[in-house]
């Protein structure tokens, strides 16, 4: 009676408290931002991101442009259209924060004559606009062709530089800009790719999708609510605890200034299943215990005392398995791990603080006390567990048979990525992005350093440029980059405009003579600025710079691996020394530092969660018996993604130690509630029985709220979110069949408990029924 009263005195005090920070919080939560900064996903205190940064200050970055394709199906040496596209080139190129335009409508063909004087003539000739003559002169420049003009000649291709490194405003205005000057024009098709128009998408994505999950996920709470509890009381006061939890997590991002990335996008769904698992074992718990005993209060503190310890042991597992995604050297998964952690932990708090405040103001519905025997649920999980107990050696033997051929499985299990696949096929982006990767030599960068090692060398010297060749002819013939920017390049262009602009003159300058006057002609373009794009200050360094198709990292890796034997095979130690770099190089070594780190996260996260379940029940076979159980869906899920040819990529690797986090949830409150019941004197097979009863209902109605907001999740543009959200609904629904099966038929085989127990046999089984 005391306890009550001090009770009742002081949950007026908590929930003005309550109240007042979840006001806060949710004002807080109006200042979140959205970001999609790519360079976020590069390693973090790394070696090779240090150098790439180092090398994008010497020269420029190798992303802060767009190209825009522009079609024309009769093909692109009409008049009338090569006169628009020239208008269009015009309009672009006065758009604020664009450096330069780079058009075939613009672009001219230079000739140096002997004695040094030089002139130049367009390639498109307006004053004498002549298809094929013009068509002749522009297919017989190797580096036109895929870069400027498709080899079709069904499109040509516009290069637009602008500002390196720019703000999210600016980038929005000038993708804004450009679009409004595309539809000044009545263009077939016009396709448009970068960083920028990238940006600006996946954030108006992220900013839908946000809204459309929140909007799904206050659907399915009060589905799920009212079909689990059948009463308005039911879905109110669990919506409360759902929703302040959101905005605590929410507003607190707000608080420390935590922006919204792609990763976190997911959090609505994932905060609603979170924090739903923890009000369905609360509020099923205290509805059973409103049938046995007469005064709320006594009921609050049977639910309290009997799912509490577990529930925690729950959320502090699940938290584990989030922060256990600190080990990915990567900021955004970084970031996505320690929020969702201290969300998990916030979703426990406030339903324990808050749910026991709002049992006692607002007592459960009155049907409650009128059905204290043969409801719905005890009918069909008597029969589960009669089934188990009957059925224990062939859930063993299933078991064994799935784990074999889910091993089988996970070993075809292959890491792989590619710049826009987490865009699904029909997205717009995509459909521009295949079409210019395809048409235009490929759109994933490729950045190649290069370092002048002997200290009496540089970029100019003749051995050195022939060196450089021979490695760029391997690049274009053998790895397949198309080449965009180089010193070599540049000297063949000057060279053959040296010679009249015969192809065959594409080809550095045997003479040394030549070298030096096309050195001087270099520092003269664009007052010097030019040069600056391949060669450093102490012509020590300089670049190759260029594209490829997107193959996926695992070719790539590949390509490069090859490379690396190449340039081992020429000697260069000490002379020269290439390097690949670049943001896409990075990206690919961020997924392969990935594996290892999701390794060891889930392999910190089964250590934590097992020493915790070894401490609590003081017994390793409950220990082992819950680490096999849990394994088991892992397992599965690898094989699946094995089998389906899904590849282990960054939306799909972090779903194992998530998944882990979740699904030992269920593992923790059937021990929890199996230890009580044989601390209270029951034998084994009892303590088996009741807890089946009385935990499966919860247990059942938790993954399925939690498989369903995942399944949430479909509704993404983004195939990283679809894949996630898809396989860890698979995940927990086959950890809730191990639970009900393997984990009671492991209990029954395995656990021996210091007090008597009864072996099952033939009479308890029909007993039990």
């Amino acid at each position: 009676m005391v306890g009550e009263q001090k009770f009742k005195k002081s949950i007026w005090i908590v929930l003005a408290v309550l109240i007042s920070i979840t006001a806060f919080l949710g004002y807080e939560m109006t200042k979140i931002k959205f970001d999609y900064d790519f360079e976020k996903f590069f390693p973090v205190n790394d070696d090779e991101t240090d150098f790439f940064f180092a090398h994008r200050e010497m020269f420029t970055s190798d992303n802060d442009f767009l190209l825009i394709a522009v079609e024309n199906s009769k093909g692109v040496f009409e008049a009338d259209f090569l006169k628009k596209v020239d208008r269009f080139t015009k309009k672009i190129e006065g758009v604020d924060d664009v450096k330069f335009v780079t058009s075939i409508t613009n672009m001219e063909e230079r000739f140096i004559f002997a004695g040094g004087s030089s002139s130049s003539k367009p390639y498109i000739d307006f004053s004498d606009l002549d298809a094929k003559r013009d068509s002749t002169r522009i297919f017989k420049n190797v580096e036109l062709i895929n870069t400027l003009v498709a080899n079709d000649a069904k499109s040509i291709c516009l290069f637009i530089r602008h500002t390196d490194y720019i703000s999210k405003k600016k980038s929005d205005d000038l993708i804004n800009n450009i679009d409004a000057v595309i539809q000044d024009f009545d263009f077939e098709r016009t396709r448009v790719a970068g960083r920028t128009i990238g940006q600006q998408y996946y954030i108006e994505k992220m900013t839908f999708e946000m809204a459309l999950f929140i909007g799904l996920s206050a659907f399915l709470i009060v589905f799920f609510l009212f079909v689990a509890f059948r009463s308005v009381w039911g879905v109110l006061i669990p919506q409360i605890i759902i929703f302040a939890s959101m905005i605590w997590v929410v507003g607190g991002m707000g608080v420390f200034e935590e922006p919204m990335n792609i990763v976190l996008s997911t959090l609505p769904s994932i905060m609603f299943v979170v924090s739903m698992s923890d009000v369905i074992h609360l509020v099923s718990r205290y509805l059973d215990a409103l049938r046995e005993e007469d005064k709320v209060y006594d009921a609050i503190m049977v639910a309290v005392r009997e799912v509490g310890l577990a529930t925690f042991l729950t959320s502090v597992t699940t938290a584990i398995g989030f922060f256990s995604l600190s080990f990915v050297n990567v900021q955004p998964i970084q970031a996505f791990g320690i929020v969702m952690g201290f969300g998990v932990l916030i979703a426990f708090v406030l339903t324990f603080v808050t749910l026991p405040i709002l049992f006692y103001i607002f007592p459960g519905p009155k049907y409650v006390r009128e059905t204290k025997k043969n409801h719905f649920w005890k009918k069909y999980l008597m029969r589960g567990f009669s089934l188990v107990l009957r059925r224990r050696k062939r859930i063993i033997v299933i078991s064994v048979l799935v784990m074999i051929v889910s091993i089988f499985g996970l070993m075809q299990l292959k890491s792989n990525n590619f710049l826009m696949d987490d865009l699904k096929a029909n997205e717009p982006l995509k459909v521009d992005f295949n079409y210019l990767d395809e048409h235009y030599g490929g759109i994933r960068p490729f950045e190649l350093a290069v370092i002048i090692n002997d200290d009496d060398k540089t970029v100019w010297d003749k051995d050195i440029l022939q060196t450089i060749d021979s490695v760029e002819t391997y690049l274009q013939d053998v790895y397949g980059v198309t080449i965009k920017n180089s010193l070599v390049r540049m000297l063949k262009i000057m060279n053959r405009s040296s010679h009249a602009g015969l192809k065959e003159y594409y080809k550095l300058p045997t003479k040394k003579r030549k070298l030096k006057q096309h050195r001087r002609g270099l520092r003269l373009i664009q007052k010097g600025e030019f040069i600056k794009t391949f060669v450093d200050s102490t012509e020590k360094r300089t670049r190759i710079n260029g594209t490829i198709p997107d193959l996926g990292n695992s070719v790539v890796i590949a390509k490069n691996e090859k490379l690396e034997e190449y340039l081992k095979s020429k000697n260069l130690e000490g002379k020269i020394h290439f390097q690949v770099t670049g943001t896409a190089h990075l990206i690919d070594k961020n997924l392969k530092y990935m594996s290892f780190s999701l390794v060891k996260g889930l392999a910190v996260s089964v250590l934590i969660v097992a020493l915790i379940i070894g401490f609590i029940y003081r017994s390793a076979t409950i220990l082992v018996i819950s680490i096999i159980t849990n394994l088991i869906p892992l397992i599965f899920i690898a094989g699946v993604m094995g089998y389906l040819g899904i590849d282990l990529k960054t939306s799909t690797s972090i779903i194992f130690t998530i998944a882990f986090g979740i699904a030992v949830d269920d593992t923790i409150h059937f021990l929890g509630k199996f230890k009580y019941e044989l601390m209270k004197g029951k034998s084994k097979i009892y303590a088996l029985k009741r807890t089946y009863l009385t935990t499966g209902k919860a247990m059942i109605l938790t993954t399925l709220i939690l498989c369903a907001g995942f399944l949430l999740l479909v509704f993404s543009s983004f195939l990283g979110t679809f894949n996630m959200g898809l396989l860890l609904c698979i995940t927990l629904f086959v950890a809730l069949i191990a639970d009900i099966t393997v984990l009671p038929v492991l209990l029954l085989l395995l656990y021996k408990p210091l007090r008597d127990e009864v072996e099952p046999n033939t009479n308890i089984t029909k007993n039990l029924k």
